[in-house]
């Protein structure tokens, strides 16, 4: 498995950046929150985990292990495949991911596009074992930032987009777009914007 990458962001994207490692650029999916902590030109460090399928190899980047780990324990979990266990990570963190498990906080977990009660009732079920009450920062942070960022003019069509992609119905992320849309201005970074309004839709 590839536990870690380092190297030089070379793109930040709505769901991916690519790395740029030894001279071959990794396309690496991740959260929200850490394409909001990088930008182009600076160097970084990820936790990764490949997920393999018969027809995709694809690299998950994150923050720390920690965050990995989570990742990857959510998806024990029958129903819960890399998509819903990166939105999990999109729309909480991973301590409110393991205190909403250990206490049984069906509310918390339903806030995710794709978990209905059901499933966040099976999740606290089968990970109160599994996902510790507090997962803390591991070694590996999401990198430094550059002096430029990445500036991206008109992101509300793109961050709409890009919360249908995590699951949200259309009228849902046109709705977290336009709440947030007079505090942010026009040429706000994307992932920035992303992440404010995740953080309306997760309140």
């Amino acid at each position: 498995m590839i536990a870690s990458l380092s190297g030089t962001v070379s793109h930040v994207g709505l769901d991916h950046l690519v790395l740029d490692v030894g001279g071959v650029g990794m396309l690496v999916r991740t959260t929200p929150r850490v394409m909001g902590e990088l930008r182009v030109g600076a160097s970084a460090t990820l936790a990764t985990t490949l997920v393999v399928r018969e027809d995709s190899l694809t690299l998950f980047g994150f923050a720390d292990p920690g965050e990995r780990d989570v990742f990857e324990s959510v998806q024990t979990v029958s129903g819960v495949g890399p998509r819903i266990a990166l939105a999990m990570l999109s729309v909480l963190t991973p301590d409110a991911i393991a205190a909403a498990v250990s206490t049984d906080d069906v509310a918390t977990l339903t806030k995710v596009p794709g978990i209905g009660k059901k499933g966040a009732e099976r999740l606290c079920l089968e990970l109160r074992d599994k996902v510790p009450s507090t997962i803390g920062t591991g070694a590996g942070g999401a990198g430094e930032a550059a002096s430029a960022p990445v500036v991206t003019t008109g992101w509300a069509g793109q961050v709409t987009d890009a919360l249908v992609g995590l699951g949200y119905t259309t009228k849902q992320a046109e709705s977290a777009v336009s709440a947030v849309a007079d505090s942010l201005p026009a040429d706000a970074p994307v992932g920035d914007a992303l992440r404010t309004a995740l953080r309306g839709l997760g309140s």
